[in-house]
């Protein structure tokens, strides 16, 4: 038997090694080189005439005590805001549209069904870029939210109402993805766990909270996980939006905006400001931060 394992491991060698060495080159090694230059001053013009050198942990006490603590911590607090409550609009929109379409007596599922799923069908970059039309100064959706609450509404420059407005668009995108999560749980649920209920006397309401919701988020919990961490570094919503505005130099600098999140964040940092070093040092906090969760 051990003969034959070591023959079957010999053959299977040839056939795993590409697939390894694509793994080494593609994922392992770019994480490895973002942890070293995390501790270098790999940033500017040392970048530029190689005169980088090793500095410890310099850049993380830079972001922590440093002068970008200001702008990173206002983002950190917008970041899991935004992760948090577009999930969770995520899920409830995705559900309660899911219940919907479960009920026997409602006629023309497979449309209804096509027109949930149309989020999800559209590249999301070309239904931010519409929102972003729509919200602009003289967009339609300014107009009718000027018509309810005021005429000097401005979407783009009110940062508390761009921050509505971006938790609004990820929770419809990512709603079709709940849908259909929760339709095919729904549709996996014994009947004989609801005949068993109405013999009890329990009410629909008593149902949906005790079987439905319970069975569904066991199901969907793992993947509602990974919907966070999505969210958590969902890049295009923001910068396709408003380019992380509006901006407010006396509490962001020139680094961020009111609506930037981490990753929009480290992007200005690294591609606009050229803080390479810096910009690895948080990617490595947000790593571990996601992986602990």
């Amino acid at each position: 038997m051990a003969v034959e394992n070591k023959k079957n491991t010999r053959i299977a060698i040839p056939y795993l090694l590409p697939a390894a060495i694509a793994i080494f080159i593609f994922t392992v090694l770019p994480i490895l080189y973002t942890i070293f230059i995390s501790f270098t001053d790999y940033c500017g013009d040392n970048r530029l005439n190689g005169n980088w050198k090793f500095i410890g942990i310099d850049n993380f006490l830079q972001i922590f005590n440093g002068k970008f603590s200001s702008s990173l911590f206002p983002v950190f607090g917008w970041t899991v805001i935004f992760a948090l409550l577009s999930t969770g609009g995520s899920f409830l929109v995705g559900l309660i549209a899911a219940l919907l379409l479960n009920n026997e007596r409602i006629k023309g599922k497979t449309f209804f069904r096509s027109v949930y799923l149309l989020p999800w069908a559209v590249p999301a970059f070309i239904t931010i870029l519409f929102f972003s039309i729509l919200s602009s100064p003289n967009g339609a959706l300014t107009e009718i939210l000027r018509g309810v609450f005021g005429e000097g509404l401005q979407i783009k420059n009110d940062p508390f109402v761009s921050k509505v407005v971006l938790i609004c668009i990820q929770g419809w995108l990512g709603s079709s993805y709940i849908f259909l999560l929760a339709t095919g749980v729904l549709q996996s649920i014994n009947k004989d766990l609801y005949e068993a209920a109405d013999i009890d006397g329990a009410s629909s309401f008593k149902k949906l909270i005790k079987i439905t919701i319970p069975l569904v988020l066991f199901q969907t919990a793992p993947l509602l996980v990974g919907q966070y961490t999505f969210n958590f570094n969902n890049f295009s919503n923001i910068y396709l939006f408003n380019s992380g505005g509006p901006f407010n130099p006396v509490v962001y600098g020139n680094l961020a905006g009111e609506t930037d999140i981490l990753i929009s964040y480290i992007y200005k940092l690294t591609i606009e400001n050229q803080y390479q070093a810096l910009g690895a040092a948080i990617t490595v906090i947000i790593s571990i931060a996601l992986m602990v969760i």
